[in-house]
C-alpha cells in the first residue's frame, strides 16, 4: 500500500474531525478534467502536481539555485494564440476515444520507453507543427480509458511512426516511472499536468503546478522526477524536479487578467523543472483564447521574485 505524504494525512484527519487544516498546510486541490475528456481527472488530488506548496518552507539553497537559472531573467510564456514560424505556440493536446486505431512506435530510446501500442491519429497535433524540427512532443488523451500517451520527437515515414521516447500514464494513478527512466520529458515526468491551459484561465484558476525549463541542470533528480539530463554534479545547479514558487510578498496588482491567474498558480502550486531550455520558460497549450499581450506581462517577474520550495513534505 502506498504511504501518503504527511501533508495529506494531517489534512485528512482535520477534515474527518471537522477541524480547520493545520497552519501552513493546504488540502490537495481537486484534479480538474480536460475539456473533451470530462470523465478523466488529470491525476489524483494528492498527486504532487495537484498539491499546494505555499505552506511549505523555502529550501536552504534557494538563492544559489535561483541564481543558476537566472535571477535577473524574466518569466516567459512558451505558449499563446496565433502562430510563430507558421505553427501554433505551445504544446498541443489531442483527445481520442477507445476506437482510435493503435500503432506500434519505433523508439530511439526503446529501453526507457513504454512499448504501447499508442492511439495516434493520422493528423495528431505535434508541437511546432507537422514540419517542425524541434522537440515535436505529442500529447494524446484517451477519454474512454483515461490514459495519457506522450511522445517525444514523433515522426511518420513510410507509413510507420517513430519517436525518441514515449510514456503511458494512468490518469487515475500516482505511479512514477522506474528510477532513472526518461519519459517524453527529460525529467521522466508527464507533460500534460504541467501545461497552462486557456480553459483553466477562463474559469479563473489554475489549480496545479506548471512546468518550466532551465539552461543548465545538475546530473541529478529529486521527487517526483525520475531522470536527469545534466552533465555536471555541481550542487549549485538545479536538479530535475526542482519546485519553484512565486514569493508570497510579490504584488499582483497591475498585472492583466490572464497573467494574474498564471502568477496566482505559481504562488500556490509553483512549477517543476522538467527539461533543459531557456531560463524560466513556462509551458502551456496553444489556444486562440490566449491574449499574448497579457502573457508578455509575465516577463515583469524575474527569477529573483521566485524561491525554491523544500518539497520533502510531499514525498509519498
Amino acid at each position: 500500500m502506498r504511504r501518503l505524504a504527511p501533508l495529506v494525512v494531517l489534512v485528512g484527519l482535520a477534515v474527518a474531525l471537522g477541524l480547520a487544516a493545520p497552519s501552513g498546510l493546504v488540502a490537495p486541490a481537486p484534479a480538474r478534467p480536460l475539456p473533451g475528456a470530462a470523465r478523466c481527472a488529470i491525476f489524483p488530488g494528492d498527486s504532487p502536481w495537484n498539491q499546494r506548496v505555499d505552506g511549505l518552507p523555502v529550501a536552504r539553497d534557494s538563492d544559489v539555485l535561483i541564481r543558476a537559472i537566472g535571477a535577473d531573467r524574466g518569466l516567459h510564456a512558451d505558449f499563446g494564440s496565433g502562430r510563430y514560424d507558421g505553427a501554433p505556440i505551445g504544446i498541443p493536446i489531442t483527445v481520442v476515444g477507445a476506437r482510435q486505431r493503435r500503432s506500434r512506435v519505433r523508439f530511439a530510446y526503446a529501453g526507457e520507453s513504454d512499448r504501447g501500442p499508442y492511439p495516434i491519429p493520422h493528423r495528431v497535433r505535434i508541437e511546432g507543427g507537422a514540419a517542425s524540427s524541434g522537440d515535436r512532443h505529442a500529447i494524446i488523451v484517451d477519454r474512454d480509458r483515461c490514459r495519457l500517451y506522450e511522445l517525444y520527437a514523433l515522426t511518420r515515414a513510410a507509413g510507420r511512426w517513430r519517436a525518441g521516447s514515449g510514456a503511458i500514464w494512468d490518469l487515475g494513478s500516482n505511479a512514477l516511472r522506474p528510477a532513472g527512466w526518461t519519459s517524453a520529458d527529460a525529467a521522466g515526468l508527464p507533460i500534460l499536468p504541467g501545461l497552462a491551459r486557456h480553459d483553466e484561465v477562463a474559469r479563473g484558476v489554475i489549480d496545479h503546478a506548471l512546468r518550466f525549463t532551465a539552461p543548465r541542470t545538475r546530473s541529478a533528480y529529486v521527487f517526483p522526477a525520475r531522470h536527469s539530463a545534466g552533465v555536471s554534479a555541481d550542487p549549485a545547479l538545479p536538479p530535475m524536479g526542482l519546485r519553484v514558487r512565486l514569493q508570497a510578498g510579490f504584488r499582483l496588482a497591475g498585472f492583466p487578467p490572464q497573467a494574474r491567474v498564471v502568477l496566482t498558480a505559481l504562488r500556490r502550486y509553483g512549477m517543476l523543472l522538467a527539461d533543459n531550455g531557456a531560463s524560466w520558460f513556462v509551458s502551456g497549450a496553444p489556444d486562440a483564447g490566449w491574449d499574448n499581450d497579457d502573457l508578455r506581462a509575465l516577463g515583469r517577474v524575474a527569477g529573483a521574485d521566485l524561491e525554491v520550495v523544500d518539497t520533502r513534505g510531499l514525498r509519498p
